[in-house]
């Protein structure tokens, strides 16, 4: 911390007084940044406790929050401020592709050994090489689910009409090549392969990364701003990288703004407002009903605060159960396997138990998962029940276009 004008516990306590004073976030942040200068997440997350212990409340301090969340979102935008920043979404894209690259490369290399190579070691280099292709996945993915939905709110609809279709042939050439090469002993066979569907595979997954850098970043890059770019950032590490890492200090700064500004829902005009979208009373209440599993929600108490409800319930709930100790809900032989597993849970030792069973006839999983909040805190259990019989017999794919 280079503190300027004062201790920096004074100066965030005279800042948390003048917001309820109508002070706003971005006078609070340009005053905090003046009067204490450089600080880092952690430093903050200390001073705040500290301000706890001597009997300032929690609620007092989620008032610097919004402000501790600016601070981390302009370090941020500054570190995307251009495509050439090594951290930029853009510049991890094409550092991706430049791997992407190697691997297509390897692959013309070992196709070109067919003749002169016995077909035994062709195959398992080509087996290699596709297998790091592998990664193709997150790339697209990464591309399809964040930069996307960004370029559609600024009205440019044809990446996701138009590459995402493209992405899916190359998914269906990669999961293709994958099965010849499986089937491929001879050397006639592994030509035939060369020349089909590994050619073309070769041919689109190159001819995409054209489309990416000649098209795609440059119109992203003109359309979308540096707050939207930092967005595409922290859901980023939710995804994955393929071939690569986040440049260590940049994944550091997302850390910090996700501890900054933790992502809870609230309620406004009428709708709870979660992280990922909003809904209405209505809406919420007929979603969880639909759920194909019941759900029953337990306190950090014990006391049963929920269950959901359903036509098809596979154990009885009645209303009579809302506020009773959890352990009482069930026989007494299952009790101290259920006192267990909650003890676990709010020892931190474990987050999950799952089991399942048979019930006339039909196979139960039921899945006891830890809720905690962004810092780890335990709130309550969640038990999640579904009838899973028809799902166990399952075998192969059955794409939505397939049903009837």
């Amino acid at each position: 911390m280079n503190g300027q004008t004062g201790a920096p516990k004074d100066v965030l306590k005279q800042i948390i007084k003048d917001l309820h004073q109508g002070l706003s976030l971005e006078e609070a942040k340009e005053r905090f940044q003046r009067e204490v200068g450089q600080i880092s997440s952690a430093e903050i997350a200390a001073l705040e406790q500290s301000l706890i212990e001597e009997g300032v409340s929690p609620e007092e301090i989620k008032k610097f929050c919004n402000v501790h969340a600016l601070l981390f979102q302009e370090a941020l935008e500054q570190s995307v401020a251009a495509a050439e920043s090594p951290g930029h979404p853009v510049s991890l894209f094409k550092q991706e592709n430049r791997e992407i690259e190697k691997i297509t490369a390897s692959l013309k290399k070992a196709l070109a050994e067919i003749e002169g190579e016995e077909p035994a070691v062709v195959r398992e280099k080509l087996k290699a090489a596709l297998a790091r292709l592998r990664g193709l996945e997150l790339h697209y993915t990464r591309k399809e689910q964040l930069l996307f939905p960004y370029l559609e709110k600024h009205g440019f609809m044809g990446p996701s009409k138009v590459m995402w279709g493209k992405d899916d042939e190359i998914r269906d050439l990669y999961k293709e090549a994958l099965k010849q090469l499986q089937e491929a002993e001879s050397r006639e066979q592994l030509q035939e392969l060369a020349q089909g569907t590994l050619a073309s595979l070769i041919e689109e997954v190159e001819g995409m990364i054209f489309k990416e850098e000649q098209i795609l970043f440059p119109t992203a890059m003109e359309k979308l701003s540096s707050a939207e770019w930092v967005e595409i950032l922290k859901e980023s590490a939710n995804i994955g990288y393929a071939f690569i890492e986040q440049p260590a200090e940049q994944a550091q700064l997302v850390r910090e703004l996700k501890h900054a500004a933790p992502e809870e829902a609230t309620w406004e005009a009428g709708e709870v407002v979660f992280p990922t979208g909003r809904l209405n009373l209505k809406e919420l209440t007929y979603i969880i009903k639909a759920l194909p599993v019941e759900l029953t929600y337990v306190d950090a108490n014990d006391r049963v605060r929920f269950f959901s409800d359903s036509s098809s319930r596979i154990f009885v709930r009645t209303r009579s159960i809302i506020g009773r100790d959890v352990h009482n809900c069930h026989p007494p032989q299952s009790v101290e396997l259920v006192e267990k597993i909650l003890s676990s849970f709010k020892e931190g030792t474990r987050d999950r138990a799952e089991f399942w069973l048979e019930v006339k006839g039909r196979m139960i999983n039921i899945e006891f998962v830890a809720i905690r909040d962004h810092e780890g805190r335990y709130l309550g259990t969640l038990e999640l029940t579904q009838d899973i019989t028809e799902l166990k017999s399952r075998e192969g794919e059955r794409r939505i276009l397939d049903e009837k």
